[in-house]
């Protein structure tokens, strides 16, 4: 159980600990700087320590928000990763332990517990745990609006990871318009991009590639917080008919978009480590095509291959491991291609050299992109998949998409809550 009182003890103490460390640290960096210096090695000392005390997610700022619920009937939008503290207690157990009325949560794509397969039917259910009804938002729910109105203010707290494609950010807009529909306003529980210190890849423009994978006019790898990417969505005018949300974002602490962070809590099934969630940026752009990207495996979105040899050395089998056994391309066949396991996750950043190197070795080239429409719309347009057909090497694909990606940039700026140093 965890009061607000028992909770601001932890943090404190949590702090005390991080300053304890830091200073530690500080004394270390500067004991192997003299050691360097003195025998002249060449080894750099990492400045990435913490400046301004422990990142503190805006769930965990508890003070912050529970005035704004007391007395009021509250709905929220969650799954595993709406977690509390260094317990990792979940946000729905601590909104019912401090009194809040909680009446329901929805779900986004992969469940409220984060156990259902990538495009798997969400249904309504009740939370075991608590006996909390639970609604999904995945899909077509015609029953949302009367659910949102029966509240007087909703919550919407997701772990996102940074890439257009990745749906929870299509909830946020689908929650956002739910609150305009109904009038009631709405409270962002922000939380760090694992993959902010990125902004990269095609700016959708054209509605004709709008689906749940690219709802948004932003680039592919946006470079935002979900707090940041609701100031803009109400700021642009994206709502219907450019309505405004009521909205209040209760800011992350100690956070700016260079700092790495690795999540507390898996966001989905086939994201299962930070490795993996700084991969899915550029290999989930596979998915519009028959090449395996290690689902079904222990190592979703770290391998990739095929059954063919040509593809390379490195050999796997996707099978039927639980909560990926479902849409798993190859299942059950040798697939032959390229381990990247052992690569430092923050040393890796967006790149197309992935899906244009297994474009030029398949045999099979008028049939790679097996479902060319939806790698389109993973894509927010049809030229990546024409340049790639067409020999465009990567550095020319670049340069296409600048002039979109500066203008973005500029845009992005305007609703930036924490500092950055992307160019």
């Amino acid at each position: 159980m965890m009061s607000v009182d028992r909770y601001l003890v932890t943090q404190q103490k949590a702090i005390v600990a991080s300053w304890i460390s830091f200073v530690l640290l500080i004394v270390s960096c500067n004991s192997a700087e003299q050691s360097n210096r003195q025998s002249g090695s060449n080894l750099v000392v990492s400045d990435a320590v913490e400046k301004n005390g422990p990142i503190v997610p805006g769930a965990d700022q508890l003070e912050r928000y529970l005035p704004l619920l007391e007395g009021k009937k509250v709905g929220l939008m969650g799954n595993q990763t709406s977690v509390v503290g260094p317990d990792k207690e979940h946000l729905v157990d601590v909104l019912l332990e401090n009194g809040i009325d909680l009446k329901f949560a929805f779900a986004p794509e992969h469940g409220f517990r984060g156990n259902i397969e990538r495009g798997e039917k969400v249904s309504n259910e009740v939370d075991e745990q608590t006996g909390l009804p639970l609604y999904s938002l995945y899909g077509k729910n015609e029953k949302a609006d009367s659910i949102v109105a029966s509240v007087d203010v909703m919550i919407f707290d997701l772990q996102d990871v940074g890439a257009r494609f990745y749906t929870y950010i299509t909830s946020m807009h689908r929650v956002m318009q739910l609150c305009v529909n109904n009038g009631k306003k709405l409270i962002v529980l922000d939380r760090p991009n694992p993959n902010g210190d990125q902004v990269d890849g095609p700016v959708r423009k054209d509605d004709r590639f709008k689906s749940n994978v690219s709802y948004h006019k932003i680039a592919m790898i946006h470079g935002l917080t979900v707090g940041e990417l609701a100031k803009m969505i109400n700021g642009e005018g994206w709502l219907d008919g450019g309505a405004q949300c009521d909205l209040e974002v209760v800011p992350v602490q100690n956070y700016d978009h260079s700092t790495p962070y690795e999540l507390p809590v898996i966001p989905s099934p086939s994201l299962p480590n930070h490795l993996s969630v700084r991969l899915y940026m550029s290999l989930c752009l596979f998915e519009g095509t028959d090449i395996s990207v290690g689902r079904g495996t222990d190592w979703p979105f770290q391998v990739v291959g095929y059954p063919d040899p040509v593809f390379g050395d490195f050999t796997f089998t996707p099978g039927t491991k639980p909560g990926m056994a479902a849409h798993v391309e190859q299942k059950g066949k040798l697939c032959y291609g390229i381990d990247l396991r052992n690569l430092d996750p923050q040393e890796h950043t967006f790149t197309l050299k992935y899906l244009i190197d297994f474009y030029q070795k398949a045999p099979f080239k008028d049939t790679f992109f097996a479902r060319p429409d939806f790698f389109d719309k993973l894509a927010g347009t049809d030229e990546l998949r024409k340049q790639i057909i067409a020999g465009l090497t990567e550095a020319e694909i670049r340069d296409s998409w600048k002039a979109d990606l500066d203008a973005y940039k500029k845009l992005r700026n305007r609703y930036l809550l924490y500092p950055d140093d992307v160019n």
